[in-house]
Formats: structure tokens, sequence, C-alpha cells
């Protein structure tokens, strides 16, 4: 059976915006204070508040590269360095924003380069990178520890992982952040509270445009002087709306009555369900809303043919994504094409 929608697997960032959000936005259509001066706006810091269980600052803007990117430049100085994973998204999918927007620090690239850890880092690997630097002026000293949840490859931290690398960071006097762009996926796969998800990190990149939203994702500082600093940034660098009442409409909107969390569980539901005809050919466990599959070329176009999109992973994979709004349908339709293959 060939799905309604042929882009379904492509991406979670192709995906429909959510009713719920859609209503928000135009709720928020009447005058109001610009910039971030708006009642929207000024609820955000409360409502992260509650989520996190701490006092919590946020900020909206409008992708998660300018969420990482700006958390980053507030923990980070331009003559340090942030550790993160070699498959990272700040690494390997940001077009050198890091670099710009951190205005020249250092990414140290930690973890395995085959993607046999699932892009996790663990304190051992972290260590391995940062251990051989001198603290002497020509070398670059790390400053920041980033970590993705969920991962790129769709691998989830437990609790104690997270608390481990948070926990070294203290240690060695390094911010720590965590790129949340599925975070909900996270959250929702673990069924801990979001605190937990998180750790006790610094900085968090709220996602919600992959999960329903359309064009707001959040930045959670636990830090009043971060979150100031953010402020400042994020206008230098063009990022602050004039109508920011319509971004912050979408992720209040996402956190009334955890639709941000329901739509993460339908997305991960349906990954699931796919997970259960790959057999062997699945490269990694399937933890969140991202499957990749083994299929040779020859196989990855009979799937094509049969109408379903998605990614390339490399000669001889594909990039399967499931999103909120995947069907039970299309979901089953893709489990029995790659189970037949």
């Amino acid at each position: 059976m060939t799905p309604v929608n042929s882009g379904a697997f492509l991406s979670d960032n192709a995906a429909p915006v959510h009713p719920r959000v859609w209503a928000a936005m135009q709720a928020a259509d009447e005058a109001d204070a610009p910039y971030d001066n708006d009642a929207l706006s000024m609820a955000l810091d409360e409502c992260f508040s509650d989520l996190f269980g701490r006092p919590a600052w946020a900020l909206w803007v409008a992708s998660g590269t300018a969420a990482n990117c700006l958390a980053l430049a507030t923990l980070c100085e331009p003559h340090g360095g942030v550790v993160c994973h070699r498959e990272a998204h700040i690494e390997a999918d940001e077009g050198g924003a890091p670099g710009f927007f951190l205005h020249g620090a250092k990414l140290f690239l930690a973890g395995h380069s085959d993607g046999g850890d699932g892009a996790r880092l663990t304190p051992e690997a972290v260590r391995a990178v940062i251990d051989p630097i001198r603290p002497d002026v020509h070398w670059v000293q790390p400053h920041a520890l980033s970590v993705t949840q969920a991962t790129e490859y769709g691998r989830v931290y437990r609790p104690h992982e997270i608390a481990a690398l948070a926990a070294l960071a203290k240690e060695r006097g390094l911010g720590f952040h965590v790129d949340g762009a599925r975070f909900a996926n996270a959250v929702a796969y673990l069924g801990c509270s979001p605190a937990e998800a998180a750790g006790p990190c610094d900085a968090l990149s709220f996602g919600c445009i992959k999960n329903g939203g359309m064009s707001a994702d959040g930045i959670v500082f636990f830090d009043e002087e971060r979150a100031t600093l953010a402020r400042w940034r994020r206008k230098r660098a063009g990022h602050l709306q004039s109508k920011g009442r319509y971004l912050a409409a979408q992720i209040l909107a996402m956190l009334e009555g955890d639709i941000w969390l329901a739509n993460a569980r339908a997305a991960n539901a349906a990954a699931a369900e796919i997970a259960g005809a790959c057999g062997e050919r699945l490269m990694h466990a399937v933890e969140a809303n991202e499957l990749f599959v083994r299929v040779t070329p020859a196989e990855r176009e009979a799937l094509r043919a049969q109408g379903f999109g998605f990614y390339d992973w490399g000669a001889d994979a594909a990039r399967f994504v499931t999103a909120w709004n995947t069907s039970e349908e299309d979901a089953r339709a893709l489990a029995a094409a790659i189970a037949g293959l």
C-alpha cells in the first residue's frame, strides 16, 4: 500500500503544523507589545520553570541552529572550545554556524567515527579529548560540553548517563548544553520528567519545529545572567523578531495540555511499528522517531518506486523519520515494504 504522502518519512521537518499551533497563532493575532515584551513571550519563563521544577528563563528563536549557537555563545568564549560528538548536529549539519556565532571558537570532536555508539558521549570519551589539553595559552581550552537528546542516530541518554556527563562538566568547569531538537521524543521514550531527561544542564535547546511547530524553537537557560546575555546576542544576530508573540504562541501551545509529549509519543509509536519489520537491517536501536536501515541502492529505488520518501544514508543505508502526524496506515505500509525486500 502506497502512503498518501510520499514525503511522509523524509523528515519530521516536512510534517505539517499542528492545528493547536495554528489556532494559537490566530489567537495571538491582535496588537501587543513588540519584540519580546508581549504577554505571551513574558509567560515563557514561568511555563518552563514549572516544567523543569527550577527557575528558568526562556527565549524564542526561529531555528534549531540559532537555538544551539546562541546558547553555546553564552557558555564559550571565542578563544575556547566546545566538546561534542563528532556526529553532533553542531558539527555535521549547521554549516559552520557555531564558528560564526561563537566568533571562531573550536569544536572538540569526541566519540566513535563509525556511529557505533549511536552518537552518545560517555565521560570516558570526553576525558579522552580534554585530558591531553595542557592549561597553556598556546592551546585552546574547553569551555563547554554539548550533547544531543535524542541523538542524531535516534538514541536516548538515560537520566544517569546525562547526570554523569553533567557531573564531569561541573568538575572540569565546563558549561553544559543539551541540544533538544528532539527532546520531546527522548522524554516520551524515557517516561521520566523533563528535568531528569535534561539533567542539571545550563542551557537547553527546546525543539518545537520538528514536533508540530512552524517557526519557533526555544532556548531555556537555568541562569538569569546567561539568558540576559543571550538576549543581547539574539538581537545582534538578527534573531529578535519584532512580532515575537507569534513565536511565543507556538511554544506555549505545544506546552499546554502536553501536546509536545503527545506528538512525540505518536511519532515514536510509528517508528516502533516500522522497526518491528526491519530486523537485522537496523543500524541503531530505535528509541525516538528516526530509523537507520541497511538497504542496497536497488532496494532504495524499489522503496521509492512504491512512493516512499526518505534520505539516503551513505552507500548502503537509508534514514526514515516519523512525525506527529504519521498515520498507522503509512507506518504499516512502510513496514510491509521493508519486510518484503
